[in-house]
Formats: structure tokens, sequence, C-alpha cells
């Protein structure tokens, strides 16, 4: 189908589709369009299975391939089209994209904001505005947003956005430089929020426990005065110690026995020791019975385990049911 043109590919893909569908697809149209592609089906007698199957195919993948870039970007919709259809193909299909793309689609800074900071930039404009954004969005994306318009603007923008018919390029370019500089202020104004000693401690308390010792050690080297507040703020498997006889009870209450065993698999016996004093007889001698029998353990289980433990401390201590000590921080008075 390489050397047909766009307009007699449309016509084939409608007269494939059947008449009802296609109906629905032309009123959709503009005026020029309709009439080139009228003719075009005007004089096409029959469609063969080949072509039927090629139009369609080539309509599916070009559809498939916008959506990521609109999702993505074209460097996104490039790595997945060659996953999918080889280098070749792919390159085929982006050319014709890039023919597509050559005039941008408005409001692309709003297609990929998050609903609530896109919310707050469009709240202070006006319905209309509003409700042209809207139509230039994502179906569902563009759903959240309106739900989280007060339900005294949602039917008037739901209305501006049934009797939108067109727009002039105009209007809509100095529109979209408004919103765009709108989202340049937020970006400025929340970079300072961004990063610091509490995000990377939060990271360090995800990743696995070699990665988070590596990680330390490097620190130690390049930047020790980093590394003594990381540490300082950084709660790890072996802190456990460091709570109260009252805290490690409720935490060993919501850890499961199976994952228990496994992180004490690789436990000093000091840490061992301290979770046998909190817990009853009957539970200490299954634990050490359990681990007896356990065998070999990789490394990798271990520290899941330890690191599920480390999880359920560092829960109990954001919903206040426990307390763990953290660098400068103040003290408990009881």
């Amino acid at each position: 189908m390489e050397n047909v043109d766009g307009t007699r590919k449309a016509a084939l893909l409608l007269i494939s589709l059947g008449t009802e569908t296609a109906a629905q697809i032309m009123r959709l149209l503009p005026e020029k369009h309709i009439q080139k592609i009228s003719y075009e089906i005007a004089n096409i007698d029959f469609v063969d299975e080949k072509d039927r199957d090629m139009v369609i195919d080539e309509f599916i993948t070009m559809s498939a391939a916008r959506g990521h870039v609109i999702d993505g970007g074209m460097n996104y919709a490039s790595d997945l089209l060659n996953q999918a259809l080889g280098r070749q193909k792919a390159n085929e299909v982006l050319g014709v994209l890039n023919q597509i793309q050559l005039r941008k689609r408005p409001f692309d800074i709003a297609r990929k904001a998050d609903p609530q900071q896109l919310t707050n930039i469009l709240l202070g404009e006006a319905s209309q505005t509003v409700a042209l954004i809207l139509c230039y969005m994502q179906p569902d994306k563009a759903a959240d947003v309106l739900a989280n318009f007060p339900e005294s603007r949602q039917a008037e923008i739901a209305e501006r956005i049934g009797t939108i018919s067109s727009t002039s390029p105009v209007i809509i370019e100095k529109i979209e430089t408004v919103i765009e500089n709108k989202f340049s202020n937020v970006i400025e104004n929340d970079a300072e929020n961004v990063g610091g000693v509490n995000t990377l401690v939060d990271i360090l308390n995800s990743v696995g426990r070699s990665t988070e010792k590596n990680i330390i050690s490097d620190l130690e080297k390049r930047q020790p005065q980093l590394s003594e507040e990381v540490k300082a703020n950084l709660f790890t498997f072996e802190d456990i110690i460091g709570l109260e006889k009252s805290d490690v009870q409720k935490v060993l209450r919501e850890v499961n026995h199976d994952v228990l065993v496994m992180a004490l698999k690789g436990a000093t016996d000091t840490i061992k020791e301290f979770i046998y004093s909190n817990q009853s007889s009957r539970s200490v001698e299954m634990l050490k019975e359990d681990l007896q029998f356990l065998g070999p353990a990789r490394l990798s289980a271990v520290e899941e385990a330890q690191q599920t433990i480390v999880a359920v401390i560092r829960r109990l201590d954001e919903e206040g049911e426990i307390y763990i000590g953290r660098g400068d921080q103040d003290a408990v008075i009881s």
C-alpha cells in the first residue's frame, strides 16, 4: 500500500468498516476531506481481502503510534515501534507520523501534566478556556480534571465542550502560551522542594540492604557530612535493638512468622537475643526450631525479609504507633 495516496487509503478503510461506521466517521471530517474521500469511494468497485487487511493494519499501527507519541513523546514511540515492528517498518511508520506531527498538537503540556496540578492552574481560567483545553486532552485525564472542579462549574464547562465546533488557531496559540507560562512558574516555585536528605533517606529505606550499604560507603568517602546526616536519619534492620520493648512487640505482631525467620537467618546473635526477649517462650522455641531447619538462604531473600520488617517499623512510626529516634529530633518526654 506504499504507493497509494492517503485519500484512497481513507476510502478503502471506510468501505472496509461498513456503511454505519463509515457514516459516523464521515460526519467528523472537514467538508473538503469528505468531498475527496466520497469521490474515491464512488470510483472503487470492490476491495479485495488483501487490501482490506493491509489498510486496517496500517490504520491500527498509525493510531497506536500517535498514541505513544502523545503519551510519551517521539523517542518513546520510536522505542516501542522498533520492538514491535522491527527497525525498518518502524522507520516507515515514524516517517509518515513525522509528516502528521509537523504541526504540533496544541496543549501538549496539559496532556502530560498531573491532573491535580492542571486543575489548580485552570481553576482561575474562564470556562470556555478550560473546555477548549479539555477537548485536546486524553478523555480519562480530562474527566479527572473536570471532576476536580466545583460542581457549580462542571455543567457549564461540559456545555462549552459540547458546543465547541471550531476555534481560531491564533486564539489557541495565545491560550497555549498563557498556560505554558503558568506551568513554568509552578515548576520554578516547586523546584526548591525536590530532593534533599529526607528524600534520599526515603529512597534508601526502600532499596535492598546491599545497595544501601554501597551507597552509604561511597558517600562516606565523597561527602562525609552528608553521609553522617543520612545515617542519623536512616533506620536499618540493626537499629531495631534501639526500639522500646513495647514498640518491638507492636512490630512483631504485624510481621509474618516466616518473614521473621528469614530476617533472623542473617542477623547477629545480639539481634536474635533481643527479638527472643520480646516474645513468649513458645514463640521463641518455634523461631529457633524453624531457624535450625531453614537451611542455607539466599542473601537477597534475607535482605528482602529484613527490609519488610523495616517497612513495618517505618509505617507504625508514621502512624504514631511507635517512636523511632532520628538525628536531632526531640527526645520523648514521659
